[in-house]
């Protein structure tokens, strides 16, 4: 089971998150059929979205968040709820650029780093709240610490990491988020800054397949730390036939009929897992007759 963490350390100078992202990005690997870079980059920002919408109260609580960096990629997006649940997708799955010399995945590069990161919390109240930060480096984990700090005035670090196996699957993925608390004096945060500064490679972290348990424990060794919660986490996109008839609804009576005279049939696109749903001429038509039944009801609704 993969699964992500919270805790805080023993003296509350900071909280964390950690999650295995393996088995979330493959999936989206699969949906997508994504080139090693757009794993990377799509991986990368799945699981950031994952801890961020771990930060959420309620489990109706929705987070969204949208990379455009201006490169080849196009826009990445993904939404998380707080029970562990994400989907996503990426405009251009099939681009490709060479490695870097370092033999990295050039993730800025297909990211680019000339555009913003969104990022829209729903959590029930009358308007939705939305916040955004410039990109700083198009590595993903940089630009959601920059996009903490710039916009909820939240100092973090992000630590993400997705190995791309030489078959294109995916061999590890996870990551990690440190927040430092409010009030701390400046010998505390010069602790943190020294034990954060030991991390170099967050993959080599989830490539030992640890448990997350070990791994924090491995990139904070000057730290105790405490877990105080830990939930499974998955792909999960939650389109339906049901769904998509009630966007064919959405669209109104005379546009339904328009569809129905001029091509006989619809066909709705799913964007985060790729699964198309096809509405043939009496599936339409049978959509009409519901908008024109409801039209009826609300017409004469004083008269029932």
């Amino acid at each position: 089971m993969r699964y992500i963490i919270r805790g805080i350390d023993k003296n509350i100078t900071f909280r964390f998150f950690a999650v295995d992202t393996k088995e979330v990005v493959e999936q989206a690997r699969i949906y997508h059929n994504t080139t090693p870079v757009a794993s990377a980059a799509l991986g990368r920002v799945l699981t950031a979205s994952l801890m961020m919408g771990y930060t959420l109260k309620n489990k109706e609580d929705m987070l969204s968040v949208k990379i455009n960096g201006g490169g080849p990629l196009g826009t990445i997006l993904a939404t998380a709820d707080s029970m562990g649940h994400v989907k996503g997708y990426v405009d251009n799955p099939q681009v490709d650029l060479d490695a870097t010399g370092s033999d990295k995945l050039d993730v800025s590069g297909a990211v680019g780093k000339t555009g913003y990161i969104q990022v829209t919390k729903d959590m029930g109240l009358k308007e939705p709240y939305s916040g955004s930060a410039m990109l700083v480096s198009g590595e993903i984990g940089e630009d959601v610490a920059a996009y903490y700090y710039n916009s909820e005035q939240q100092p973090t670090v992000v630590g993400l990491g997705v190995l791309v196996d030489t078959d294109h699957t995916i061999k590890s993925a996870g990551g990690f988020m440190l927040q430092l608390m409010p009030g701390l004096n400046d010998e505390e945060i010069t602790a943190i800054e020294a034990s954060i500064a030991k991390i170099k490679n967050v993959s080599s972290f989830f490539e030992k397949e640890q448990d997350l348990e070990q791994i924090m424990g491995a990139l904070l060794p000057d730290f105790e730390l405490i877990i105080t919660e830990k939930t499974s986490v998955s792909f999960r996109c939650g389109c339906s036939l049901e769904r998509m008839r009630e966007v064919l609804v959405s669209l109104g009576e005379k546009e339904i009929e328009d569809i129905i005279n001029e091509d006989k049939k619809a066909e709705i696109h799913c964007h985060f897992c790729n699964k198309r749903y096809q509405f043939d001429e009496n599936d339409l038509k049978s959509i009409l007759e519901t908008i024109t039944y409801s039209d009826y009801l609300n017409d004469n609704q004083d008269m029932l």
